[in-house]
Parts: C-alpha cells; structure tokens; sequence
C-alpha cells in the first residue's frame, strides 16, 4: 500500500500513543496442536501443502469464538534435514498470501532453500481466512480510489464514502479483522510452526504487518525483511497522501519512454498525458464490447497499476497511444487488445465473495487507525493537492469511507521502537509510486540502528529479483548468514 500534512486538513497519520493506547500482545495457547498438513484448497505448486490454525476472533476475549487461518508450506530442504521456517506475506492491504511461497521459491538461491520452509498465508478476512465481505458487488481495488470530480467536486465521493462505510458497519464483527489481529495470528501461526522466532518477508502492506509482529513480540523476532515499505507514522491517511509525490517520482520513467519512441520531450509527454486524462474525466469513453467507459480516473489507475513493473513499463505509452485512439473514435485491433488486457482481472476464487478484497481493504485502512471524521476540510486538501500533484488528480487528499467510520479501532497505533535487535532489512527503490522512498526512510529512522536501509536506484514497486544484483546479495546474505550490512546500502546497479 501506499503525505505531509495537507493544506485545509490535517492528515497526518497518527501520533506515538501512551502505553496503554498500544495494542497488547495477548498470548498464544500453552501448547498447540500438531498440524495436518493436506492438500491446498486450489490448485498450484503440487509440491505445496496446505493447513489451517485456529485462533482468537476477538483477542481481547480469547476464549471464545475461533477462526481459522489457511496456511501453506513449501519445503524445499531434503526430507529429514532441520530448517527454519520463513514466513512471507505479499501485501495489498489483502492480497491472499497461500500461493507466495511457490512464487517466491524459483527467485531463491539454493543456500536460502536449503534453511528454510517458505511459509505463506490467507490473513483473516482474506480469501481462504474467513473471509469478509461488504456487499460491494464487484467492486475492485482501484474502485476504492476516491478520484473528484473533472471540475475538483468531491460531492459524489463524499456520498460513495458514506455508503461504503454504512454497508461495511452491517458486518458483524468486522472490527476484530485488523492489523494488530492480523499480527497475533503470524505468532500462533509461529508456535504451530514449532519455531522459536519467526522469520518474516513482508512486502508493502506485509512491512506493516512485520513491523506490527515486531511492535507486539519483540522476544519472539527473527530476521525481518521488508520490502517496499508502509511509515507506520503515516497510517493510514498519511500514506495514502503520499502517492501525489510517489506518483511524480515515478512517472517520468514512463513519459521517457514514451518520448524516445515519439521524439518528444518527458514534459511534452506528460502534458499530453494530463490533457488526456482530463479530456476523458469530461467525456469518458465507451469500451466496444463493454458496459464499461475509460474515464481519466480508469487511466490513472491502469497506468499507476502498469508503473509497478518495470518489465510492464513499456505497455504504459501503449496504453497512452490506445486511450487517446479510442478518445477519437479510431480504435485499432491492437488498441482493443491492449485495453483488454490492462483491464483483464485475476479469475474469481470459488466461494470467496467478489468483493473480498476491497472489503478487506477498506476494513484495514479504517480499522487501524482513526481518520479525521466527517467531510470538512476534504475539498480544499483536494484542490491543493490537485495544484501539487497535477498526475494523481487529487485523489490522495480525497475523502475516504473512514471519515465515516463507525466503530473506532480496538487497538492503538503501531508505533516503532528503536530499542530491540539489530535484525531489520529494508528494501526500497528510489522511484516507487506505491510506497515512495519517503517511507521508507521514515520507518528506518525510527527504528534507529536496528534496521539497515538498501536503497536502490529503480523505479516499481519490487526490489528483490527486479534488477539490482547489489539488492539480492544484501538479502541472500541476511537470509543465509543473518548478517545486516554494517551500513545503509546504496545500490546503483538496476536497470
């Protein structure tokens, strides 16, 4: 997932709370059961298995009602040799996490496989974890992503807000699928294990969920990577206010594409970007064979999503070139192509509602921390932000359905704390639209010395196995040896 405090209103994450604002770590059971491990409940990797944990709905009162959290292994060790276990989370906020050890396991040198099962995870709420849903229909992601109006009006997201949240307050218990939950899951999920300290990759959304685990366990973490990295400072409206400068920072890599294929300038490119965009928020265009339209706000998501990869960076003036055709009327057979393809969504999962993971987005963005309430302020924070950062619309500072939320969070704010293990590794591309560097350098310096920061010079989202040889080594070596680089890491090498 993926700010400075914003000009009419302050959206600035939360401050460090009291003590007993923090969320407690409530203990796991004395003893746990042996896991079964069987087949997964879809189809992948055959050498992947799969097991559920039960845990506490409600923390505060864990004897009653249980859970239960679908969790996968891959051993890749020999049969009989011990290994530890490493668990890995993909982030999103919400993304299911079963089939992440089999696409993680091909990237991995054999000195990393041979210590470790790689261990994933559906966090609760999440596709096989219980899963929730809002009644949002099919409602993506990107959905969520509160884009005014073409003149800056926020009034139809003011309402869009008020009626997420009203649907997500009918659902019974929905306050108990948060972060902090979420992290005293990975320790029962641990103890099941039979592991002493866990091992954690975590990716965007999965670096606050680490950084949680740490906040509430200290005594029971291993090795910590986290890559593409959530400032728990900025949770959630903060971090959401950040992707306005992320979106900045890594556009250019596209708009230079783009202007060496066509002779034109990066600020050419972009200015026929941002024309395009607010051409098609005034009059979006219809899709043939569709019910739907490409609007400004459906641009910026696609090229927002294709900015992530740099292997998909040279789709994005492909998709600029098919929007601007279908603008005119001049659709081509490889403009069609192209605009199905960007907008083609991953296959539903059987018995898991269409709207899982927005749901679950929404919940975790509202439930961790409280959001200023009520729609003052939203719309002159808008127009700032659209006068800052003319690529992203104003979305960043927009109202979202927390301003509506009507159950405040059970747990406090996670905080970070300098005080602990040297045994955190930071990854971070310089130009990423998602979790900008900013971030980044937030949470390392509130960890203080336990963290050492490699810092790459890239754009996207991913910085293991995305380019830079510097990067892998660092990490390999942390995984294999469980040495930090004595220093922060600047890594020149990526392309």
């Amino acid at each position: 997932m993926t700010v400075a405090a914003l000009t009419g209103i302050a959206l600035t994450g939360c401050e460090a709370a009291d003590d007993e604002d923090k969320p407690v770590a409530f203990e796991s059971s004395a003893s746990a059961p042996a896991l079964v491990w069987g087949a997964c409940p879809t189809p992948g990797d055959a050498r992947q298995t799969c097991t559920t944990v039960q845990v506490p709905l409600n923390y505060q009162d864990p004897g009653s009602a249980t859970i239960a959290i679908a969790v996968s292994k891959l051993s890749t060790a020999k049969a009989g040799e011990h290994r530890d276990a490493l668990v890995l989370n993909p982030g999103g906020p919400a993304l299911p996490g079963l089939g992440t050890p089999s696409a993680v396991a091909p990237t991995l040198p054999a000195s990393v496989l041979a210590e470790y099962d790689l261990i994933g995870f559906d966090p609760r709420g999440v596709e096989h974890s219980n899963p929730q849903s809002c009644g949002l229909g099919e409602l993506p992601v990107y959905g969520l992503f509160p884009f005014p109006a073409a003149d800056g009006s926020i009034t139809a997201n003011v309402e869009a807000a008020k009626s997420i949240a009203q649907k997500c307050s009918a659902v019974p218990d929905l306050k108990y699928y948060n972060t902090a939950s979420t992290a005293r899951d990975l320790d029962w999920i641990r103890q099941a294990l039979g592991v002493e300290k866990l091992a954690y990759w975590g990716q965007s959304y999965g670096t606050y969920l680490g950084v949680a685990y740490d906040m509430l366990f200290p005594d029971r973490t291993g090795k910590l990577i986290l890559e593409g990295n959530v400032d728990p400072a900025k949770a959630w409206a903060g971090e959401v206010g950040s992707w306005g400068k992320g979106m900045a920072e890594r556009f250019p890599d596209a708009a230079a594409v783009a202007a060496k294929q066509s002779g034109r300038t990066v600020e050419q490119v972009t200015d026929s970007y941002l024309a395009l965009a607010d051409r098609l928020d005034r009059t979006p265009a219809p899709i043939p064979g569709t019910q739907a339209a490409l609007d400004g706000s459906l641009l910026r998501n696609l090229t927002y999503a294709l900015l992530l990869h740099n292997e998909t960076l040279p789709m994005v003036p492909q998709l600029w070139t098919a929007a601007a055709d279908l603008a005119d009327g001049k659709l081509t057979d490889a403009d069609k192509a192209l605009i199905a393809q960007a907008l083609t969504q991953p296959p539903a999962t059987p018995g898991v509602p269409a709207d899982n993971q927005a749901s679950m987005f929404v919940a975790l963005m509202c439930g961790d921390v409280a959001w200023p309430a009520g729609a003052d302020g939203y719309q002159a924070a808008v127009a700032a932000d659209r006068e800052a950062w003319p690529l992203t619309a104003g979305m960043p500072a927009n109202v979202w359905p927390c301003a509506f939320w009507p159950n405040q969070p059970i747990d406090g704010p996670i905080t970070v704390s300098a005080t602990g293990a040297r045994n955190v590794l930071i990854l971070q591309n310089r130009r990423d639209n998602a979790t900008p560097w900013d971030s980044a350098a937030g949470l390392h310096a509130e960890f203080g010395g336990r963290s050492a920061l490699v810092g790459v010079d890239n754009g996207g989202h991913y910085v293991y196995h995305a380019g830079s040889a510097c990067a892998d080594q660092a990490t390999v070596t942390f995984l294999s040896g469980g040495t930090l680089p004595g220093g922060d890491v600047d890594c020149t090498d990526a392309e």
